[in-house]
């Protein structure tokens, strides 16, 4: 009789024990210094019970260190059963072969231990640095998505720019076509002997040759008869030797007396410039002489009724042009 008793009341705890296990899981469960393995820890309970499961926050066991923690992911089995599962990132920085410590969880008065499971961790190989060839990266190169939001601020900047100088360009092309149809005032043009012998009053007032600069002397002096002759004679002076001026002078003008003087202020700058001759006082008075007498005697004069006619039309132009205006 006390045995059936025995029988019956291990069959009624039987039925009112609770089931509840306890897993781990690593993968990889080799790997080197400073990568990372990952702890899977799997908890079956019954799906009324209230199971804690006691996990560390920084380090596994000293050695392993934990990365990061997912959290509890639960689903449901048969029989009325539920399954969480929670995930540890973990890596180490010492090499050894480690035996994990098992995963601890309570149910009421019950407590639960997983299985144990190893990670060996290996050194780096020694880095072979006479042969840098060898050297290759641990992951691939990782190229970012095109995102064309992050290059809008760009291209606005670009076509604001765009506009800008557009708008510049236009705005300068329209100014200048604008200038180009206005009409230019009428200067009146300085007759050539005017200029060339306001030009050698110039010369003799700086006083060149008394300071002991004959060449400059005279280099102003001939570079002001040759584009007055240029001008007044139709001759390409500035390129023409002394003496071929010479030459085109005796060929359309008859005076000796022009031929005489501008041969002598020709003749003896070509000595200063050439030859370093250093001339005499009298030499350069009279070579300033002699081109003042050249440009008066071959100036082109109008007639005094020609002149009068051009004077008095200019007079009639300019009362008409006041009579519009009013």
């Amino acid at each position: 009789m006390t045995k059936v008793w025995v029988v019956v009341w291990a069959v009624v705890m039987s039925a009112s024990a609770r089931y509840t296990k306890v897993e781990m899981s690593i993968a990889p469960s080799a790997i080197l210094i400073g990568e990372q393995a990952v702890v899977t820890v799997t908890v079956t309970s019954e799906a009324d019970s209230r199971v804690q499961v006691i996990l560390p926050t920084d380090t596994l066991m000293l050695g392993i260190e934990i990365v990061e923690t997912s959290g509890w992911d639960t689903s449901a089995v048969e029989n009325g059963r539920v399954t969480m599962r929670q995930e540890l990132r973990v890596t180490s920085f010492d090499s050894s072969l480690y035996l994990l410590p098992p995963i601890v969880a309570v149910d009421l008065n019950d407590t639960v231990f997983s299985n144990q499971e190893a990670l060996k961790v290996s050194t780096v190989p020694d880095v072979d640095i006479a042969h840098p060839e060898n050297f290759y990266d641990i992951k691939t190169l990782w190229e970012p998505p095109f995102v064309w939001k992050d290059y809008l601020g760009y291209l606005l900047w670009f076509l604001l720019a765009l506009t800008l100088g557009g708008v510049t360009w236009y705005g300068i092309k329209y100014w200048r076509r604008r200038k180009s149809l206005l009409p230019e005032k009428d200067e009146p043009k300085i007759p050539a002997h005017e200029r060339a012998l306001k030009a050698l009053e110039e010369i003799k007032q700086q006083k060149l040759w008394q300071q002991g600069k004959n060449k400059e002397y005279y280099t102003g002096v001939t570079d002001t008869l040759r584009h007055y002759i240029s001008e007044r004679f139709d001759m390409d002076a500035m390129e023409m030797t002394s003496g071929e001026i010479l030459d085109g002078i005796h060929g359309v003008h008859d005076a000796d007396s022009v031929y005489r003087n501008l041969e002598q202020v020709l003749t003896l700058a070509d000595f200063v410039k050439f030859a370093k001759k250093i001339p005499l006082s009298d030499e350069n008075d009279l070579s300033m002489k002699n081109a003042f007498l050249f440009v008066e005697e071959t100036k082109v004069t109008l007639p005094l009724a020609e002149e009068a006619k051009t004077t008095d039309g200019a007079v009639e132009e300019k009362v008409d042009r006041v009579q519009k205006e009013e």
